[in-house]
């Protein structure tokens, strides 16, 4: 018993001597560890006052209603159409499900954005003057002044660094819909997110029209064709539904998402956190500076035994 005592008082001698140790090696290297906190200090603040603002502008959005029944009488209109042949297979998933999927898809960015955006406001942007909102470029990449590109970026490329400032996401719960752009301009990002909620509402009301058309085409022609006034009768009551369609489509402004909240003209920074950049830097240059000192210490100690 006495022994096993003597044993736990030896080692916490030990443990303590070399604490005391380390903390006077430390002591003696303060310099180092001073000179190497203080560079990396510095370096944290010039690297972060060099990082330029990031803004951030969302939308929070509505799914419209019961889209408008864009597929209600379809189940109907299968039925009839393939008496003739032809096939109109009904689509799973409503609009907004599909709108999530496709605002992230290249074929839109091609489509709907890319035409309606100035590109060097997406490769080539470097910084924005706040006092006179104009937009900086990096002259390795676009020519403000002859409004030349050194080399055009392909859509793809693009769509890449475009995936990279959107954001989409869906409440589970709610169902709202919040879409958001990133950019060095605060104006840009509004113009963008309210540019994508209005393609995309765009896109699936030409979609729903010209569906709505084609069966509209189909079931005229099969009431001219049919003699029988029962069928007549139920294809009339299928038009009158498609001519409704028509109208709603028509006559709704938002097709598949509306407005909670709009867009806005951000005045505050998204990114960069210069706080925590100075103080993970600073922990870094500290934590490196001890490093270095104890590692010196120890091939010192191991050259001289």
């Amino acid at each position: 018993m006495n022994e096993n005592s003597n044993l736990n008082i030896a080692g916490s001698d030990v443990d303590e001597i070399d604490l005391v140790k380390i903390f006077k090696i430390l002591l003696q290297g303060k310099f180092t560890i001073i000179t190497f906190t203080g560079f990396f200090a510095i370096a944290a603040v010039v690297y972060s006052l060099y990082l330029p603002n990031i803004y951030q502008s969302e939308a929070l959005l509505s799914p419209v209603g019961s889209e408008v029944g864009a597929n209600q009488p379809q189940s109907s209109i299968s039925g009839i159409a393939n008496l003739a042949g032809i096939n109109f297979s009904s689509q799973s998933g409503s609009n907004s499900t599909k709108a999530l999927k496709k605002i992230k898809t290249l074929s839109f960015f091609k489509e709907s954005i890319l035409p309606n955006i100035f590109l060097p406001d997406l490769m080539a942007v470097k910084s924005w003057d706040e006092a006179t909102n104009t937009i900086i470029y990096n002259e390795n990449v676009f020519n403000a002044e002859t409004q030349t590109w050194k080399e055009i970026p392909s859509p793809q490329k693009s769509f890449k660094i475009f995936k990279d400032i959107l954001e989409v996401s869906q409440d589970r719960d709610s169902a709202f819909i919040t879409i958001a752009i990133k950019h060095k301009s605060p104006y840009v990002a509004q113009e963008w997110t309210y540019l994508i909620v209005n393609q995309v509402n765009d896109f699936f009301r030409v979609n729903d029209r010209r569906e709505a058309e084609t069966a509209m085409d189909f079931l005229n022609l099969q009431i001219a064709l049919t003699s029988y006034t029962e069928i007549k009768q139920v294809i009339a009551q299928l038009l009158q539904k498609r001519m409704q369609q028509l109208t709603l489509i028509e006559a709704n402004q938002f097709y598949v998402f509306s407005y909670l909240d709009p867009p806005m003209v951000m005045e505050e920074k998204i990114q960069p956190n210069r706080k925590s950049i100075c103080i993970l830097g600073t922990l870094l240059g500290a934590l490196l500076g001890i490093f270095i000192v104890l590692i010196r210490e120890f091939l010192i100690t191991k050259n001289n035994s």
